[in-house]
């Protein structure tokens, strides 16, 4: 079976190589164009791709009758994912657009994917290959109609950053005010659509030959996703929604929009100074404390998912930053690069926030039911819970309000993922779509407090279980018409509160003496 599966994966390496002919030939003709916008360049690297991927497991892994719990089989495994990571990650930097983006979004999803490839794909949050100055005044001139030299006195050649549909500079406007402009790269819109449907393709072939590797939801994603991120406007629109929202956290800061100058492509928007959330040189250099830092985000986002349900789904380190002045009282975090959001439904929230309340209880049969509810089979339920609270089977059931997260529990549940890859893509692919986005903002926000080493405080748990209860509360009371029924959910609810507060000063004192038992411990032992 595996040999005919193959033999047809080689079948469609042959067309490459007539591609690959034809490249050479469009070459000849154009000695002029830009190869990486011809289509039968970026589609003839992209099944070149596959071929060597598949090939490379096909001789590593495939090809033998291996003990899999074996010191050797673990070995060779983990260097052809590594292989497959690097060779998938200058595919992506080669035709850049989609692909860059496909490639950030597997760096996300630390905890759901083999860590070789996380760890090597994370590279694109920061290192997204870049545009010339020249290509991006090209861009300006057409969209805002005139020259650059007309609307800023000064515009930094190097980048602020880059991404995989844009790169942001300093620049200064006429009237002195300082701003980040943002720019599409050129050859996006052009090579997107093309880029999808040929990835969708070679991800068809990849799923036949190997029944493990079912990717379909990540193309799904992206096709769902890239129409709004490739419009600035609608960025624009969804920070000004996240400010109105959010405008009692005092500590929160949304960039100001430039209307008159941003367009389709453009974007112009107030510059914000800070340190990435992650740069933990910067944070004590500010006296920022790591504790409140890690509760802000978790109260921002908790409510994001689910008390708003409108989620800014791309919080990677270069999109959150911090700053605090001497006579600042609280750090100001500052949220970034508002394309990508996600609208959760009622639906949605309410068995979500369900889901988490059954997880933080413990209890099997609500997780396993409130998991069907999202899409989940049956006998998928633990890993999907595993999966949703980042947390092994025996830790949840445990208890995760108690048993605190650690590195080494981290790197355990990665390296036990690739044992189950068949199994977490079956709920990648089955699950309810709204689901994804929130995954990888979990995976995010978790990624950020492991860099600040705070994952053991479990600084938001409290503010996201208040955060489950009140949303389910207020769904509950939304369908609910008997005011009777209405005055019992509130009982229900203030009551939940009053536990909530009573047990989070319960961990709170129990945290005290805990320190303070080590602390004697360790004196002791001096």
């Amino acid at each position: 079976m595996f040999r005919r599966n193959v033999s047809r994966l080689v079948k469609y390496g042959l067309y490459g190589s007539v591609a690959i002919g034809g490249g050479a030939f469009v070459t000849s003709i154009y000695p002029d164009a830009d190869y990486n916008s011809l289509p039968i360049v970026r589609h003839t690297r992209a099944a070149r791709t596959a071929l060597e991927i598949s090939q490379m497991y096909k001789s590593m892994l495939y090809g033998k009758n291996w003990d899999k719990t074996s010191e050797e089989y673990l070995k060779v495994r983990s260097e052809a994912h590594k292989l497959g990571a690097e060779k998938l990650l200058e595919l992506c930097k080669s035709n850049k657009g989609v692909y860059i983006k496909v490639g950030q979004h597997v760096g996300a999803l630390e905890y759901l994917l083999p860590s070789e490839y996380v760890t090597t794909m994370k590279i694109l949050h920061k290192d997204a290959p870049r545009n010339t100055v020249e290509e991006l005044y090209k861009v300006l001139k057409e969209d805002l109609k005139q020259d650059p030299a007309e609307i800023f006195t000064e515009f930094d050649p190097e980048p602020l950053g880059t991404a995989s549909l844009a790169q942001v500079h300093r620049a200064r406007l006429k009237d002195g005010t300082e701003v980040a402009v943002k720019v599409q790269h050129s050859y996006v819109r052009k090579n997107t659509t093309v880029d999808l449907k040929w990835m969708e393709l070679l991800i068809n072939i990849m799923s036949k030959v190997f029944p493990d590797f079912q990717m379909q939801w990540l193309v799904d994603e992206t096709k769902k996703n890239i129409a709004k991120e490739l419009d600035f406007m609608e960025e624009g629109r969804n920070a000004e929604k996240v400010a109105e929202v959010f405008k009692n956290y005092t500590w929160l800061k949304v960039p100001k929009i430039f209307w008159e100058f941003s367009t389709e492509r453009v974007l112009v928007m107030e510059y914000l100074t800070g340190g990435q959330v992650n740069d933990v040189k910067y944070i004590d250099s500010h006296n920022i404390s790591r504790t409140d830092l890690c509760t802000k985000l978790g109260d921002l986002y908790s409510h994001m998912i689910f008390v708003t349900g409108f989620v800014h789904s791309d919080p990677h380190p270069g999109n959150i930053i911090v700053k605090k002045e001497p006579g600042d009282k609280e750090v100001t975090i500052c949220l970034l690069d508002h394309g990508l959001y996600a609208q959760l439904s009622d639906k949605f929230r309410y068995h979500y926030s369900k889901l988490w309340l059954s997880i933080i209880a413990k209890d099997k049969e609500a997780i396993k039911f409130y998991s069907g509810k999202l899409g989940i089979n049956e006998d998928l339920y633990g890993l999907f819970a595993c999966m949703v609270a980042g947390r092994p089977w025996d830790v949840i059931m445990k208890g995760i309000d108690i048993t605190k997260p650690s590195a080494s529990e981290k790197v355990t549940f990665q390296n036990e993922l690739p044992n189950f890859l068949n199994r977490v893509s079956q709920c990648l692919e089955y699950v309810d779509r709204q689901a994804l986005l929130i995954m990888k903002t979990n995976d995010l926000i978790r990624s950020i407090e492991y860099s600040l080493e705070m994952q053991d405080r479990m600084c938001g748990f409290m503010i996201m279980t208040k955060c489950c209860t009140e949303s389910v509360y207020k769904l509950e009371l939304k369908d609910e018409n008997s005011q009777v029924k209405r005055q019992l959910l509130s009982i229900k609810y203030l009551w939940s509160l009053c536990v909530l507060y009573f047990y989070a000063i319960y961990l709170t004192v129990r945290e005290k003496w805990n320190m303070c038992f080590y602390n004697t411990n360790r004196c002791a032992s001096v």
